[in-house]
């Protein structure tokens, strides 16, 4: 997930200062109907993390918990794209490490920035871009990446009308409501239709993300481009068909990361490292796991969302290879990343960063199985 184009870069950094100054009078960011979770997939109270209040297998009923040290934690979206995290919960992973994760849904990689600069959130899964448009800010904050947890876009097109075979020249003409302007799934889709010279397609980028799907179940648009289990929700109530993978259609893409603020990472290193162990647990459980345990593990987070829903989701996103062994942000990722945002204008030329350590440390990641 990322920012508004060039030209309403202004109004997102408006967006942060609002941010700051609604977390100093306390309040939250409940004000839009992005304040909800998407349907289909309501989540747990900002405060609930499943195994933390048990003792880890490591420890005999007997034994007093030790306590565990609370991270407060901004997801983007609540989304199956994720699915590691919430498995590092559910599963007591983070628990196993010391921690509890305190957690809640931002409804946008600005806001999950903002959250992170305005001290309300320790740790923010967002667009790596956020870590560019901060730093080149110039502020007295800066953000960095510390764990890449996604390695595709993990957005689907879906049709209105059940379609024999898919092929992007049928957008041209036609409505697709997509996501807001300068977003990761909206960039991504912007790039893909570039790439496959695809002209006269009209994007809707206005509609907020918790309303899309209503809005094309309603009659808007002949695509939609959602995340799951949304997707297989509509779906499977037959009010779309499946059409194509962003992900597959336009390849490698470093979408979504773990990020800190510098300060945060540097004076806390020891938490940066236990939130890396548990992440890469989970994941390398879900490779493993049956589809049985999967739809348990993540059901505590998707409640009304049926198990062949969250096993079909997680199919799709398994077979375009989501989440990556190894979670590391490489440079050839990198420049990726800049060029999509170069390409989409929310990044000027002048304004591409040289070196990536400037707001990347993987340095967590390789001490992973040390």
């Amino acid at each position: 997930m990322s920012w508004f184009r060039k030209g309403r870069v202004a109004g997102l950094l408006l967006s942060i200062v609002l941010a700051l100054i609604v977390a100093g009078c306390g309040g939250n960011n409940d004000n839009a109907p992005e304040s909800s979770s998407p349907p289909g997939s309501p989540s747990p109270s900002a405060s609930e993390s499943p195994a933390s209040e048990s003792p880890s297998p490591s420890e005999s009923p007997s034994e007093t918990p030790k306590e565990l040290v609370k991270v407060k934690f901004s997801e983007v979206i609540r989304s199956i794209f994720y699915a590691p995290h919430y498995i590092a919960m559910s599963k007591g992973f983070f628990a196993e490490e010391g921690l509890e994760i305190d957690m809640n849904t931002a409804q946008g990689s600005d806001k999950g920035a903002a959250a992170l600069i305005a001290g309300t959130a320790d740790i923010s899964l967002v667009g790596p871009e956020t870590t560019i448009y901060i730093y080149n800010q110039k502020g007295e904050k800066t953000l960095k990446l510390f764990y890449q947890l996604t390695m595709k876009d993990g957005s689907f097109l879906l049709s209105r009308d059940k379609l024999d075979s898919f092929d992007w020249s049928g957008l041209s003409g036609k409505k697709v409501i997509g996501w807001r302007p300068g977003s990761a799934p909206q960039m991504v889709l912007n790039s893909t239709l570039l790439k496959e010279k695809i002209e006269g397609a009209d994007v809707v980028t206005n509609i907020a993300s918790t309303a899309m799907a209503g809005a094309f179940a309603s009659g808007q648009g002949d695509y939609i481009q959602l995340f799951e289990p949304v997707a297989s929700t509509l779906i499977k109530e037959g009010k779309a068909y499946y059409a194509a993978s962003l992900g597959e259609a336009y390849g490698e893409f470093p979408e979504t990361s773990y990020v800190a603020t510098s300060d945060y990472i540097a004076n806390h290193p020891e938490i940066i490292q236990k939130v890396v162990n548990a992440v890469a647990k989970a994941t390398a459980w879900l490779e493993t796991a049956s589809d049985a345990e999967i739809a348990e593990a993540l059901k505590p987070f998707f409640e009304g969302t049926s198990d062949d829903i969250i096993v079909s989701s997680i199919k799709r996103y398994k077979d375009q290879q989501t989440w990556p062994a190894k979670p590391e942000m490489t440079p050839e990722l990198f420049e990726t990343l800049q060029g999509v945002l170069i390409e989409n204008g929310v990044l000027k030329p002048e304004e591409k960063l040289a070196d990536m350590s400037a707001v990347v440390d993987m340095s967590f990641v390789q001490k992973i199985n040390s």
